[in-house]
């Protein structure tokens, strides 16, 4: 199947972007409790976010598990809504910040995943993205009582020596970002991978804490505001009901109690969230793509 058949782009009459960057989450096996989706959808919520691109569904998705939905628009007329592959745009609202975004908050696919990755690249290089942000979430060992844990890595040597950022090490089975952050690496596109811990203990009960960390460490990075406060009642809400689960069972507070004092241990391992690493981002950047104009 060729990406030309699947990929749709609405570029014409677009104003250039200025440096984007790309920034994407799929739901599914790297987006647990949507933790990562709902962080990318509170991020463009109010603001204006036109369509630029789309993938089309069918070739990719097992309907009999990802299921679509039926509604009625605002006429009352019946619709059929599939999963969405959408990429977004949001437009810089400060003149001195330094890129506008494409973003994908979408649905992982179960099919054809070397033909969604090409799309996505397709996307990339059509837009001459710098570099390509993808951010997710798992189950981990961690208490909910704790600031979420956000790791991050690459395989550019560039920017984990700026970002102070690990190599990916693991090995076994994978999802679309894995496969996706194979072939950026192959296409030379410049990829970080962002990934929070959400506490399994908590099933697939929602973790807004868990997306206000990877929005914060997103703004950290990019230098762009995320909104992660409007979700600070939400999280202070779903923490209320957490700490009435796991008080109601004696088990289950030892275990938090241990998490606790594991998570305190770990803490300084986690990924650095200082103002500064905008600024080193920045830096990786314009050495990558030093501007034609020297007072650019």
């Amino acid at each position: 199947m060729d990406v030309a058949e699947v990929l749709t782009l609405a570029i014409d009459g677009l104003a250039p972007l200025h440096r984007p960057i790309m920034v994407l989450a799929l739901r599914g096996w790297f987006d647990v409790a949507q933790v990562a989706t709902d962080a990318l959808d509170h991020m463009m919520s109010d603001r204006v976010a036109p369509i630029v691109g789309s993938i089309e569904a069918d070739p990719f998705f097992d309907f009999t598990v990802e299921r679509p939905t039926t509604e009625h628009d605002d006429d009352g007329n019946r619709r059929t809504r599939w999963p969405e592959n959408d990429l977004r745009i949001l437009r810089r609202a400060d003149p001195a910040t330094n890129h506008d975004l494409i973003v994908l908050s979408g649905v992982e696919p179960h099919l054809r995943y070397a033909t969604f990755a090409e799309c996505l690249i397709t996307v990339a290089t059509t837009f001459a993205v710098e570099v390509v942000v993808t951010v997710g979430a798992g189950a981990d060992a961690v208490p909910h009582t704790r600031p979420p844990l956000v790791v991050g890595s690459t395989t550019n040597d560039g920017l984990a020596r700026a970002l102070g950022l690990a190599r990916p090490q693991y090995q076994g089975i994978t999802g679309l970002v894995g496969v996706l952050q194979e072939r950026l690496d192959r296409a030379g596109v410049p990829a970080v991978s962002l990934r929070v811990g959400v506490p399994h203990y908590l099933g697939n009960a929602k973790h807004p804490q868990s997306s206000i960390a990877l929005l914060r460490h997103l703004e950290h990075v990019l230098g762009l505001p995320t909104g992660h406060a409007g979700l600070a009642e939400e999280a202070m809400r779903w923490r209320s009901l957490h700490d009435e689960a796991v008080a109601e069972d004696q088990q289950a507070t030892a275990y938090v109690h241990m998490l606790e004092r594991e998570y305190d241990r770990k803490a300084e391992a986690s990924l650095p969230s200082g103002d500064d690493l905008a600024a080193e981002l920045e830096r990786f950047l314009r050495e990558q793509h030093p501007p034609d104009d020297p007072d650019a």
